[in-house]
């Protein structure tokens, strides 16, 4: 008998959330993620973050983005090059180039051996606007449509579904609201999608927070399997190879759709424009082809069942890049280690960025007088901030830590295209302390400031 899927969105619910847990982890609400077993339509909101590496950082150029497969896969056979047609399924070749990072298959085993058997297994999607679906027709994205086919294969099994796809979100903001809106379900399977909205504007923190993502994952208590995916732009912009080396480090799988769609671009069988509405998001078509180039590689694992050992998982021993993120945590609005001053609201179920609240501080023209400051007093090792960029009347904020003035922050995003929330990391120290963090906010003129968490580590 056909079990029913049960789905939980995180993405685009406008009422209050209900608590996930005990804890401030993961990121948006202090205490859940905005989340529901009902259908609701997510935002189609998504962040194009600058490509333009800064001075000392290496940034892809399109021309080496679009390339041929890399060298990495002549190491395998791939198939000759066949005539493409959407209509007619994926060819080898694709799945071939999709199969970028093979990787340890011993917890994936596991949790299809649980279906099989008829438990009920939970599969969370943690990623950006493409996860949540921006763009596809509604439940037509690639997470509920990989669950459809889960739950197809596994008819015994009854299947929730976590969909916590946030956009304009990467991986730094990830690794923080990861506990809140993923491991707080205990899932059993966890796909991670943060390729187009991490960039080489921040490549070091990015590397460094996928890194801590999939270690916070991966010994979370539910000892989830994990797969990565990775996307790509119309130009072929990905941060596809930094995920894929720290990927290999820990033998986790990746598949990657840039791979495959750009080779039969490239190759004249269809046109961007036929997976996708603008240069980024892939529409309805997209996601069905993006949902077959996943399931593909899942198809291979449940065909290998029998012969795959389970006994020997991924190898996390050693860090790849940093632990520094394994303990992301966040301070959201209700905590009990803030301290709004005067003119500062705060929203326990605002909707802004899709992260269930706020602390909001709206000045007048030439006020000076009477403006509060946002206070925290906690225990960290290092400090960072979320905060709302934005199109109109838009603040200048200063990060003042134990006194000391560390960092200003322009919330100006004028003509941009639309309020989405931005994260800056503002301090580290060398081992975990008390520290007071205040937000002190420019005052004098018309300004709105949110601030959607603080994020620490300790």
């Amino acid at each position: 008998m056909k079990k029913r899927i049960t789905l939980i969105l995180l993405c685009a619910m406008l009422a209050a959330s209900a608590s996930c847990g005990g804890n401030n982890n993961g990121s948006n609400q202090n205490t859940s993620a905005a989340q529901s077993t009902t259908t609701a339509a997510a935002s189609n909101t998504a962040k194009t973050e600058s490509t333009d590496a800064p001075q000392g950082e290496t940034t892809t150029s399109a021309a080496e983005t679009t390339a041929a497969p890399e060298a990495t896969k002549a190491q395998k056979e791939i198939p000759e090059d066949t005539p493409y047609i959407i209509e007619n399924g994926i060819t080898d070749r694709m799945k071939a180039l999709a199969d970028y990072v093979d990787g340890n298959k011993a917890r994936l085993a596991k949790v299809f051996k649980k279906a099989k058997a008829g438990e009920p297994i939970t599969v969370a999607y943690l990623g950006g606007s493409i996860t949540q679906g921006s763009t596809a027709d509604y439940l037509k994205w690639y997470a509920r449509l990989v669950t459809e086919w889960l739950q197809a294969q596994f008819p015994d099994s009854e299947i929730t579904e976590v969909n916590a796809g946030i956009g304009a979100t990467g991986s730094y903001i990830g690794v923080y609201r990861a506990d809140r809106d993923v491991t707080c379900h205990n899932p059993d399977l966890v796909f991670i999608d943060f390729s187009v909205n991490d960039t080489t504007e921040n490549t070091e923190r990015n590397i460094g927070s996928y890194d801590g993502l999939l270690r916070k994952l991966w010994f979370s208590d539910s000892a989830p399997a994990i797969v990565t995916i990775a996307m790509t732009m119309e130009d072929g912009t990905s941060f596809q190879q930094y995920h894929a080396d720290v990927c290999r480090a820990y033998d986790i799988p990746m598949i990657s759709y840039r791979e495959a769609i750009l080779d039969v671009i490239n190759n004249g069988h269809i046109k961007w424009t036929d997976i996708s509405d603008d240069n980024i998001h892939p529409n309805t078509v997209g996601h069905s082809v993006l949902t077959e180039i996943i399931t593909s590689y899942l198809q291979s694992v449940i065909d290998d069942l029998d012969n795959i050992d389970t006994e020997h998982e991924s190898d996390f021993s050693a860090v790849y890049k940093t632990d520094k993120y394994t303990s992301a945590t966040l301070l959201l609005p209700g905590c009990e280690e803030s301290m709004a001053g005067e003119g500062w609201e705060t929203k326990a179920d605002a909707s802004f960025g899709n992260f269930g609240g706020l602390w909001r501080l709206k000045m007048k023209e030439g006020v000076t007088d009477g403006i509060g400051t946002l206070k925290f007093e906690t225990e960290a090792k290092s400090i960072g901030v979320f905060y709302g960029k934005l199109i109109t009347n838009a603040g200048q904020f200063d990060v003042v830590v134990d006194g000391e003035k560390v960092k200003t922050i322009d919330c100006d995003f004028t003509g941009g295209w639309g309020n989405y929330v931005e994260a800056a990391e503002v301090i580290d120290f060398d081992e975990c302390g008390k520290h007071t963090i205040e937000i002190v906010p420019h005052t004098g003129k018309k300004a709105n400031i949110n601030i959607s968490a603080i994020a620490i580590t300790k």
